[in-house]
């Protein structure tokens, strides 16, 4: 069986522009509508992936199952947010703020943000592909390069409270 740590670069690519970028036009309004969408408080209820390999999203160390159930903030009008991990077991308990963006309506950008410093010092960060978006659900996802082959990873999310 074929092991996969994914630390860092979980992701297609890992980025190097500021999360904070604002358009004007016809495109701003598209962008606005998606942002929109996100506004608010969501939570991964599920994760999709080949389950012979190890993934360890967003440099957290930790298991993508540690990922499930935790609780994501969305602040569309500054662009700003955050996630929680609930912890428990080999799951760590820890609250990390973000810069996002979503661009194009379907690529999201986001970056964490660490005590101290600002989001424009910060100019590394993941892309996964918004897939589904609707008002109250979406899913992003991952298509991250490995051995010759490619790993999809899914995260599905729902707004909070919805159960």
């Amino acid at each position: 069986m074929k092991k996969l740590i994914l630390t860092g670069i979980l992701g297609t690519s890992l980025f190097a522009v500021s999360c904070s970028t604002v358009k004007k036009g016809a495109d701003a309004q598209s962008n606005k509508s998606e942002f929109l969408k996100m506004k608010g408080d969501f939570q991964i209820v599920s994760i999709e992936y080949d389950k012979q390999y190890k993934i360890k999203p967003f440099d957290e160390g930790a298991d993508a199952q540690c990922f499930v159930g935790s609780h994501w903030r969305f602040i569309p009008n500054n662009y700003t947010g955050a996630y929680t991990l609930n912890g428990g077991g080999k799951c760590p308990s820890l609250t990390q703020p973000i810069k996002f963006e979503v661009k194009d309506g379907n690529t999201f950008l986001f970056k964490k943000i660490q005590d101290g410093t600002k989001a424009k010092q910060n100019t590394v960060g993941y892309t996964l592909d918004v897939i589904n978006m609707t008002t109250d659900q979406f899913s992003l996802e991952q298509n991250v390069p490995f051995d010759g082959s490619t790993v999809r990873v899914v995260y599905n999310f729902e707004r909070a409270g919805m159960k």
